[in-house]
């Protein structure tokens, strides 16, 4: 889901040179982050949860209760992994029928004065209808110690594209690493104080 300008970039989707561009279209197009983390004590959990990203560094941004096991399993163990996927894109953009993404990183809730700065960001973009924004956005007071929900944020580390260059020919389902310097020649740096017009999310 997103709030920044239309990508551009290379034509061809199965080539390297465009794996920026195919990072993009699908954290714009994509509404879900699946995402897997460990408990103190070594047992997985995977959850599915609605996300807003903002770039440089590439962070993707939800609210959750914190008594669920991936709250708790964040509070005892922040590193954790994921995948972000869309089906069905429309052929416009240039993607595979099934495109997806997986990743690491670290996952924290944000302080205080994130929290002043992101949440309006966070509710604008996933709400972009101002009568859904005020039916269903958290206010800033709903979050931070002793209250039952948690603001995260999600910095990702490393990031991994489906290899679009061989499948055709194969079947064989490979990734291709995309390194996260690279991620910033399509995503922009964005501040919640400077963040660019909220627009429609992408016809889906």
């Amino acid at each position: 889901m997103s709030a920044h300008p239309a990508a551009t970039g290379p034509v061809d989707p199965t080539g390297p040179a465009d794996l920026p561009g195919r990072t993009r279209r699908l954290l714009d197009v994509a509404e879900y982050v699946t995402l897997a983390t460990v408990s103190a004590t070594g047992e997985p959990w995977a959850s599915t949860l609605h996300y807003v990203w903002a770039g440089d560094p590439l962070r993707l941004f939800f609210v959750s209760t914190r008594d669920t096991t991936h709250g708790r399993n964040i509070a005892a163990r922040p590193r954790v992994s994921g995948s972000v996927f869309a089906t069905g894109v429309p052929g416009e953009l240039e993607l595979a029928p099934v495109e997806g993404a997986q990743f690491e990183g670290v996952c924290t809730e944000l302080s205080a004065g994130e929290l002043a700065s992101w949440q309006p960001y966070f509710f604008t973009v996933l709400f972009p209808d101002p009568a859904v924004r005020e039916k269903w956005a958290l206010p800033p007071e709903a979050f931070g110690p002793g209250r039952a929900h948690g603001f995260y944020a999600i910095t990702v580390e490393r990031w991994w594209l489906i290899d679009l260059r061989t499948w055709a020919d194969d079947r064989i389902d490979r990734r291709v690493e995309l390194p996260p310097e690279r991620l910033r020649t399509v995503i922009p740096s964005v501040t919640a104080s400077a963040a660019p017009p909220v627009s429609p999310p992408a016809d889906r």
